[in-house]
């Protein structure tokens, strides 16, 4: 093991845990597990699966930190279950298998491969509430910005993008990926019927600005997108409002301020 005086090595690590009867996984993620994206401040986040009911002088290092090396040491259970639903799902879904000892199936490189495709009625279950988050945070910050309030319109237009790409890829049924990889994820990985390019161009000018120009346009094309989805009943409990967020003038607002 490592001194005080001498970190813990990603590579001796792995040499150690692979010699370990009782490891039947490694997983590599963040951004050691992106090409490209490493620089040279770059940690290893490894996860060390253990078989169920085993045990290993390893479990001692579980949480272990440092600049070169964090380590989070877990039974095969538990790794199964790991991240759905839940943060780590999207930095699971795109992690690199080191060592893969899991019998049957399709092993370690399996469990993340389902990591990476939302159940079907999963994604729909959550497009839905998604959608009208979506709607709520575009209705407020054009409200705002009509109403002569642009810090609360930029911010609200701000929030818009956070659901707006959760709806996205929820209804590609793939988990979001977190805002470090939206770039590398999308060149990669295109959302269908998305132009990559022009998606970005739009969250990255509505995050900065909160143009309502901008963000009528992306409403348009969200609203196709999800009534072809199925969650039209959705857009149209906002009855008369969507007249503000498709472009119109609108009434006096009818949902909560």
């Amino acid at each position: 093991m490592a001194s005080p005086q001498q970190p813990l090595a990603y590579d001796a690590f792995v040499a150690l845990a692979a010699a370990d009867p009782a490891v039947v996984g490694l997983v590599l993620k963040g951004s050691r597990a992106h090409d490209g994206m490493a620089t040279e401040h770059s940690d290893h986040d490894l996860y060390v699966v253990v078989a169920d009911g085993a045990t290993t002088e390893l479990s001692r290092l579980h949480g272990h930190r440092s600049a070169i090396l964090d380590i989070i040491v877990l039974p095969l259970a538990e790794f199964r279950t790991l991240g759905m639903p839940g943060f780590e799902r999207y930095g699971l879904a795109r992690g690199h298998v080191v060592l893969d000892r899991v019998d049957g199936g399709t092993g370690i490189a399996g469990l993340l491969a389902e990591k990476g495709r939302l159940d079907a009625d999963e994604a729909f279950r959550e497009a839905g509430g998604l959608v009208d988050a979506y709607a709520n945070s575009v209705y407020r910050s054009v409200k705002n910005d009509r109403d002569g309030q642009p810090l609360a319109a930029r911010l609200d237009a701000a929030d818009s993008v956070r659901f707006l790409l959760e709806l996205l890829f929820t209804l590609d049924r793939r988990p979001r990926p977190y805002n470090k990889y939206l770039e590398w994820e999308l060149a990669r990985y295109p959302l269908a019927g998305w132009e990559t390019g022009g998606l970005l161009e739009a969250v990255g000018r509505i995050s900065a600005t909160g143009d309502v120009a901008v963000q009528r346009h992306l409403f348009a094309r969200v609203e196709a997108c999800v009534r072809r989805a199925g969650h039209g009943e959705v857009l149209d409990a906002w009855g008369e409002d969507l007249a503000l967020m498709r472009g119109g003038a609108g009434p006096s607002p009818s949902r909560p301020a």
